[in-house]
């Protein structure tokens, strides 16, 4: 999708929408005469912006059917909300990724059909790497301060995602998931209440809690991802896919040596 909306198609089908859009705003005209690119970047911006709604108008009803089913009796087992995720992820697999806008009764196709984005591969996996392992660190937990080099300046050393995410400032000043997680403790039902309340510390530590439970989920989703990328079923008998299989799998491995893997099972 990153490569789709820095393309020359992208720019084409961007400028009908964006003229129809300003026509008569001649203040917004002559801000594009003097910033060309402003206006197809806020496009770009509405283009993630709606990825990122059609991305979960399929996870949200596949976790609400997930609670469904664990309220039924029939998920018991994490392997069992795996393949739940996993089953969900397939199934999706080729949406299409669209956009496009209606401008005084006119509709402008900014990433059509034919671009042949799709769910899994432009929204969910990105949506793992960026949120899940990559991310930026909580403002109050590591300085900004270039000098104090705290930040790595390798994106692609970035490990401040939700899985590396350490619990315990949960509740401190300046720490973005505290909201999240206090939001979440006027939902929580009761059967998961009553496994808090059996905790060393009870309800005094409920935010923590919380977000480990959610670390957990999110270690869920993101197993049932692999498996979907799998370039084979992971228990193939074919000595070739095995090797490719097991050349995958360590890759991924390597980057869950650093996270909260083991703390939040143990």
């Amino acid at each position: 999708m990153d490569a789709y909306l820095d393309s020359e198609e992208f720019r084409k089908r961007s400028q009908p929408a964006i003229q129809a859009k300003i026509k008569g705003n001649f203040f917004i005209q002559g801000l594009q005469q003097l910033f060309p690119e402003f206006l197809p970047e806020q496009v770009r911006l509405f283009a993630y912006y709606s990825a990122l709604g059609q991305f979960w108008q399929v996870m949200c009803p596949m976790f609400l059917d997930l609670s469904d089913r664990y309220d039924r009796g029939e998920i018991k087992t994490i392997p069992q909300v795996v393949q739940h995720i996993l089953d969900a992820l397939v199934a999706a697999a080729n949406l299409p990724i669209t956009y496009s806008v209606k401008i005084e009764g006119k509709v402008y196709e900014i990433i059509p059909k034919s671009a042949g984005l799709t769910f899994l591969a432009d929204t969910a996996v990105p949506y793992v790497e960026a949120v899940f392992f990559r991310g930026t660190p909580f403002p109050g937990t590591v300085s900004y301060n270039a000098q104090a080099q705290a930040i790595s300046p390798d994106q692609g050393r970035f490990e401040y995602g939700a899985l590396y995410a350490d619990p315990l400032p949960i509740g401190g000043a300046g720490i973005p998931p505290t909201q999240l997680m206090q939001d979440m403790r006027h939902y929580l039902p009761e059967y998961l209440h009553e496994v808090y309340r059996k905790s060393r510390r009870g309800e005094d530590d409920l935010r923590v809690q919380i977000c480990q439970t959610f670390q957990k989920s999110m270690f869920c989703v993101t197993t049932a991802a692999i498996l979907g990328l799998a370039p084979h079923p992971v228990n193939t008998t074919d000595p070739k896919e095995q090797k490719a299989i097991q050349a995958y799998l360590e890759n991924w491995m390597d980057r869950f040596m650093t996270s909260r893997l083991i703390g939040v099972n143990s």
